[in-house]
This record gives structure tokens, sequence and C-alpha cells, in this order.
């Protein structure tokens, strides 16, 4: 479905002469594609009907959404280096691309509801300070893909351990 829904875009983007926006969803849909071609080409060593190996192949929407945070991320960095580069003419192109992509994300968690699913698995885990915080942020991260930023969920059990 979020598959179809950036193919429906790309097309709306074309006929309304928003390049920036077209080659946005363009370079998504390529790392969309890409994905599932390295999918394919492991599933292919233990599928041999290609109907089923297509099927197989395709991206879930949590894959695709993998993708996408992927994507925001490395705009995230690049508005970094620009802004610590003096160039904010390319960070704004790169908060413009960052903001079209937004769009296909779940909905963002609040800075509460991170602190209190780090703090529920916390409880989970037994997890007794710092020591854990690989444990703690790899059940988070499970529970809270693509609707939190990984940096942020790290930052907020780093706190929660360090009280």
């Amino acid at each position: 479905m979020l598959k179809a829904k950036l193919h429906q875009d790309i097309k709306e983007a074309l006929k309304s002469g928003n390049a920036n926006k077209r080659m946005v969803l363009g370079l998504v849909l390529s790392s969309v594609k890409s994905r599932e071609l390295e999918k394919r080409a492991k599933l292919s060593k233990s599928e041999s009907d290609g109907a089923r190996l297509e099927e197989a192949s395709q991206l879930s929407e949590e894959e695709i959404i993998e993708v996408l945070s992927s994507e925001i991320k490395k705009r995230k960095d690049s508005i970094e280096q620009y802004e610590k580069g003096n160039r904010s003419d390319l960070a704004e192109k790169e908060k413009k691309e960052m903001e079209i992509l937004m769009v296909y994300m779940p909905e963002q968690m609040s800075e509460e509801a991170v602190r209190e699913e780090v703090k529920r698995v916390i409880a989970t885990v037994g997890a007794g300070g710092i020591k854990d915080m690989g444990k703690v942020i790899g059940a988070v991260m499970a529970r809270v893909k693509g609707k939190a930023d990984g940096t942020f969920v790290s930052k907020v059990v780093k706190e929660e351990l360090s009280k």
C-alpha cells in the first residue's frame, strides 16, 4: 500500500511539475527496488518458482518504512554537515527533502511516550545500569520501529539507565 502511494505521488509530482518531489520519491523508489533485488537474490537460492520468488521478494510495509527511515537519516546527517560548513542553502534543500519523506512515515511518538516505553522495557528486561544499554535499546527499537528516531531512543535509554 505504501509503495503504491509512493508510485501514485511520483506520478502526481510529474504531472504538477514538482521536480524536487519527483526526484526525492524517485530516489526512495530506487532504494526500495534495490532492497527488493537484494532480497530476491537471497531468496533465489532456496526458491525456484518465479512467481513465488517475485511475490516473496516484495518489501513489506515495515521494510519500506526502514528504507524511508534510512533516507531521512541520510538527510539529517547532511543537514548537520552543511550547517557546520555554513552552507545554509544546501541544508535548507535537505530539510525540504526530509519534509517530503516524513509524510510517508508513521506518526512519530512523543518524548513522553518514548520515555514510558523505555521505562517499561527496563522493568521487563531487568536492566540494572548502563551496561544493559544495548539490550534495552534493542528491545525498545523493536517496539517503536519507524515511530521514533534511534538516536533519540538511545539518548532516552542512557538518561533512564543513569538514574
